[in-house]
């Protein structure tokens, strides 16, 4: 629903969000009142000791000014709980009240000063039990009190007062177009001031330059544009989110017509080409992996790690290969060699450098498959987040296609750098006069896979035999026409319901059309919809059925029509209203549909549990298009699916099945 408007400004914080806090604070506060209260009682009539006649007033003033509290938070409480989302006409009261319960906040700090005033009084001495009583009353106090200041903070919207002309929709507007086009240019240059803030904030702890300010700007107008036509709290963002989960699992577990599980089924030509590239996949994730350096090895030895690379931080460094950027103590470079299994002599450069739009990589010769090997890392770093974020499109022009082609532009930039690298300073052309016959793989993970697709697209014309295994790399990363051109050359290996591999501005455009959407008719409460979610998530169930606001009820039986989804998308209040006329329901896409790479590989787990680890998880393996993840997926392993760990593991399974199949 729209944010709350207090005080004349919105919060980031619905009048449906006090519910679970406000049950919270309720329950905290009648187990104090009680305290006191037999307190009070026990110790009635023995208050003659010195500073006795202070603290009876302030135990008599304590409970009444809890008792107050504990019915407006009752009352808060029992409001915040009626209707739903989508109509908040039952809790139309509830600013009253709210501001009636901010009131109470004087009294109380007022309170919390005598306490604390009369506990450092050396001259009291009265009974140790109420001394001690008073003190933790005291403690509490503040306590409340820092942690409301610390949530006032958290929901502070800083474009809450940002005021705008209100027009209602029977009301024409007479604004002269020059007016009103400086009015929203001031209103999006405010919010974009914001985000440009809030991102400085976030990378406050690293050197900042020109790249960083013109790529702080770039994301600070994507986070603007995406999150301006929405009115939405993120507690409604919670609900829509869990909303999606159980229908997502609710169509899963729906049978599948007999002519879909006939079309998937593969040919035989296809399923041998498949268990190649899963063989050549599992080795090469190796590389992939190995590009994180010791935050990845230690991960995956917790236990062991550190005191194997102790063992080699005193070693010498190699001077067959050339390493660049920083690696105290050897841990990185030690950290590559014991992934890899391979030697010394056999890298050829090893960069560690790391800005925005440039990050490290790696070339060595893998004997084993013949290969120069160049492993790009994946995000690991504030850096690295930046260029992930500068989503613009950029032109990528190549004479094999026809049709000019659109790519991510932080992405491209981070491949240019290392296409300088690899070219202007000779390092491939070292590695191909140690290794003349050996061919070209560039292999990378998550960024590291997207920045590795782009690199092979420019290095195709000079090497055409040369292949690229972008793991789980970004799925808003390619033009339709070069991800076509690229099915020549790339494989893309996804697992399961990688967020990432699905994360393009369209599908997130999607994701919140389809929140607006689900939200706007589920005729649960919110809290109802966030505590089923949560018992969902932990202990399974059967998902929700989804039904209505409307369904079983009248329209009349309604406080106030139901919000619609246009009215959740677009802003209309008085205190942040957006100027633009046109439906963002149904107006054409802001950004081009940008898709993954090359021809892809999808693993999904068969038949394992969804919420319960299991060490014996068996993996299916299937050719996929791109159209597959074209939409966002909700799911707890939305994250996990992407870690390399998880990837790797996935293709050691299926590459060990298919080695032991093979006798047979």
């Amino acid at each position: 629903m729209p944010g709350l408007v207090l005080f004349g400004r919105r919060w980031a914080i619905g009048s449906d969000d006090f519910v679970l806090p406000g049950t919270f604070e309720l329950f905290v506060r009648l187990v104090w009142w009680i305290g006191i209260l037999v307190l009070y009682t026990v110790h009635k009539g023995q208050f003659n000791c010195p500073g006795g006649g202070l603290l009876h007033s302030y135990l008599l003033g304590l409970i009444i000014l809890l008792a107050s509290i504990i019915c407006a938070l009752s009352a808060l409480v029992y409001i915040s709980m009626q209707g739903t989302i989508s109509n908040p006409g039952p809790r139309k009261s509830l600013p009253k009240i709210l501001y009636t319960r901010l009131f109470l906040y004087f009294p109380e700090f007022i309170w919390a000063v005598v306490g604390a005033v009369w506990v450092s009084d050396n001259s009291v001495q009265c009974e140790k039990t109420v001394i001690n009583g008073v003190i933790g009353t005291v403690i509490a106090s503040w306590i409340i009190i820092v942690f409301t200041v610390i949530g006032v903070l958290i929901v502070f919207d800083p474009l809450g007062g940002k005021k705008t002309f209100y027009l209602p929709d029977g009301v024409s507007r007479n604004l002269e177009s020059s007016q009103s086009g400086q009015l929203l240019y001031n209103v999006k240059s405010s919010a974009t001031r914001v985000w440009e803030k809030r991102i400085r904030l976030l990378c406050c702890c690293i050197v900042q330059d020109d790249d960083h300010r013109v790529a702080f700007t770039s994301i600070a107008e994507l986070f603007r544009s995406y999150f301006s036509d929405t009115d939405l709290v993120p507690s409604d963002i919670a609900a829509g989110l869990i909303l999606l989960h159980q229908e997502q699992d609710k169509m899963e577990n729906c049978p599948k017509e007999p002519e879909e599980v006939l079309c998937q089924s593969p040919s035989s030509l296809m399923t041998d080409d498949l268990d190649v590239e899963l063989e050549n996949a599992a080795h090469f994730m190796l590389f992939a992996a190995a590009a994180y350096g010791w935050p990845y090895y230690v991960y995956t030895n917790p236990y062991t790690a550190l005191c194997k690379l102790n063992g080699d931080c005193c070693r010498k460094r190699p001077t067959d290969s050339e390493i660049t950027g920083s690696d105290r103590h050897n841990f990185h470079f030690g950290s590559i060699l014991k992934i890899t299994g391979l030697q010394y002599r056999d890298f050829i450069h090893i960069s560690f450098h790391n800005k925005i739009y440039e990050i490290p990589f790696f070339v060595a010769l893998d004997h084993k498959k013949e290969a120069i090997v160049v492993a790009v890392r994946g995000t690991l770093s504030f850096e690295d987040i930046l260029t992930d974020l500068s989503a613009d499109c950029e032109d990528l022009t190549l004479e094999e296609v026809l049709e000019n082609g659109f790519v991510h532009k932080g992405i491209t930039q981070a491949a240019n750098y290392i296409y300088r690298k690899l070219i202007n300073d000779g390092i491939l052309n070292q590695a191909f006069t140690i290794a003349p016959e050996y061919k070209l793989v560039i292999v990378g993970h998550s960024l590291g896979g997207g920045t590795a697709s782009i690199l092979a697209i420019m290095l195709r014309n000079s090497f055409p035999t040369l292949r690229c295994y972008a793991f789980s790399p970004p799925g808003g990363l390619l033009s339709k026409s070069l991800a076509d051109y690229t099915k020549q050359f790339i494989v893309s290996v996804i697992v399961g319901k990688d967020l990432v591999a699905r994360l393009s501005m369209p599908n997130m455009e999607d994701l919140k059309r389809r929140i607006v959407r689900i939200v706007a008719n589920c005729n649960r409460p919110k809290y109802q919809i966030l505590l089923r979610g949560c018992w969902y998530e932990v202990f399974g169930g059967d998902p929700d059925d989804f039904p209505t606001e409307l369904d079983g009820r009248s329209q009349d039986a309604l406080t106030q029509p139901l919000l619609a989804e246009e009215s959740l998308m677009v802003h209309r209040s008085p205190s942040y209203n957006a100027l633009e006329e046109e439906s963002h329901l149904n107006s054409p896409p802001q950004y081009p549909r940008l898709y993954l790479p090359g021809k892809i590989i999808h693993i999904v787990e068969e038949c394992s549990s969804r919420r319960l680890c299991s060490s014996d998880i068996k993996y299916t393996a299937r050719w996929s298009n791109e159209t597959v993840f074209s939409s966002i997926l909700i799911s707890p392993k939305m994250i996990t699916d992407h870690m390399p760990d998880v990837v790797l593991k996935a293709l050691n399974s299926l590459s060990q099945e298919h080695g032991s199949c093979l006798p047979c």
